[in-house]
């Protein structure tokens, strides 16, 4: 036994280790001004201009137009010829940071002790030095919404950059909206599911009653320290103040017709301001959606359809058929549990739906400025505009491309280094082949 004990934690030290990013980060503050021209700028937001410049100091842009940059005080200039200039990129639906790998338990850290643990917040639990955020950002995600996972109700989401010593210095906001994980409305039934169609039902209703109750209980908190300011405090319930009065979406998980269907209904009723995460079917009720002014976070492109009936495409047009039909939308990658993090193949989701009917400009779009306002930070990222944020990414041709190339990247005006664990195996090897005369 004891020989099988020192294997378990040789093996757990094994894995902890080969999880930990060895990169230094980049200082906390821009050091100097910075100006990129001879470079095609897409605004996102106000088109694209061909030879242009952008200026930034102290992490925020400061100069956006066509021609030569204008000269700067103690900066540096950037020949951006040929070159491309995107804001970078946004995972809008990760657990990127809690996560390391799926099958080790010691590497997960995306769920709280409990089913109704609103005060969570996401940003709290991120790992740093995760071996994922490297390889992330190398093309070109840059930021990210971190959901929890867990009960009904797991705790509030967060927008993190992919830099920093700390998850304080990461956060952009730690408090970008209420997660809930909304029940399926009908029994799953097949040789792989466990529970009866009476368990499933009982667990149903005990779970929209866990959230309903939850919900309650917080309105009549606040309701009764606005009475009585000497109220005792209860974390639970002050952290669903934002909810309550609308300045935060609730983030609600749900896939099914039926279940988009149940959470619009009942966050129209408690006058919610309501984001979808998910929504395979959301399609389906595109009127319902809009009538309610639903946002739409589609968790993924390159995934197979669900039902055998579906169109074998019917992941890949999903884009499309919102953006046609007026829907709020924006796109991320299929961020389930139990699934490590793939946030790098983000852009690459987006050239699926491109491929398949969505127009390019609405594609970029749906990964850069729709996430940040969908997650309550686009005026701070998700466009190239004087004033936000200078996190940016300069590219070699469309990122919606596999074979285009992130070339250089700034969070908040500083620099970042773009080497991960993927390119230094890469070095290697190909160095390997070299000395054994079996390639160039």
């Amino acid at each position: 036994m004891k020989q099988v004990s020192f294997a378990v934690v040789a093996v757990w030290i094994a894995s902890m280790a080969s999880a930990q990013d060895l990169g230094f980060k980049a200082p906390p503050r821009q050091a100097a001004p910075v100006a990129i021209e001879n470079i095609t700028i897409h605004t996102i937001s106000g088109g694209t201009v061909e030879s242009g410049f952008v200026t930034f100091a102290e992490g925020k842009i400061t100069g956006v137009g066509s021609g030569p940059a204008p000269r700067l005080s103690g900066g540096s200039v950037v020949d951006g010829s040929g070159k491309h200039l995107y804001p970078g990129m946004i995972g809008a639906n990760t657990q990127t940071g809690l996560m390391e790998i799926g099958a080790a338990r010691a590497t997960i850290d995306y769920a709280e002790v409990g089913g109704i643990t609103p005060e969570v917040r996401a940003a709290v639990a991120v790992n740093p030095d995760s071996t994922i955020i490297p390889v992330t950002r190398s093309s070109g995600v840059l930021t990210v919404g971190v959901l929890p996972l867990g009960g009904p109700i797991p705790g509030r989401a967060s927008v993190i950059n992919l830099e920093g010593w700390t998850w304080e210095e990461m956060s952009v906001a730690d408090d970008a909206g209420m997660v809930v994980n909304w029940p399926n409305m009908r029994p799953m039934r097949g040789g792989f599911v466990a529970r009866s169609p009476e368990e499933q039902d009982k667990e149903r209703r005990e779970a929209l009653a866990a959230i309903d109750q939850a919900f309650q209980a917080a309105a009549a908190y606040v309701a009764a320290k606005a009475a009585d300011p000497g109220t005792a405090t209860d974390i639970r319930w002050e952290a669903m103040r934002g909810v309550l009065d609308r300045s935060r979406p609730v983030l609600v998980r749900a896939d099914e017709l039926e279940q988009i269907q149940s959470a619009v209904a009942w966050a129209a009723e408690r006058n919610l301001r309501l984001v979808i995460v998910g929504g395979r079917d959301s399609f389906q009720c595109v009127d319902l959606l809009k009538r309610h002014d639903v946002g739409v976070i589609v968790a993924g492109t390159l995934r197979l359809p669900r039902k055998s009936d579906s169109d074998f495409d019917e992941p890949y047009t999903l884009p499309s058929k919102l953006e046609a039909a007026g829907v709020r939308w924006c796109l991320a990658s299929t961020g389930g549990p139990q699934e490590t993090p793939h946030e790098r193949n983000l852009p690459y989701h987006a050239g699926m739906a491109v491929a398949y009917g969505l127009d390019p400009a609405a594609a970029i779009r749906s990964i850069t400025l729709a996430p940040a306002m969908m997650l309550g930070v686009g005026d701070r990222l998700g466009s190239i505009e004087v004033g936000k944020d200078a996190t940016l990414i300069i590219t070699d041709g469309d990122p919606l491309e596999i074979t285009t190339k992130v070339e250089r990247a700034f969070i908040t005006g500083r620099e970042i280094d773009l080497s991960n664990k993927q390119r230094i195996l890469d070095k290697k090897y190909r160095e390997k082949y070299r000395q054994l005369g079996i390639t160039p």
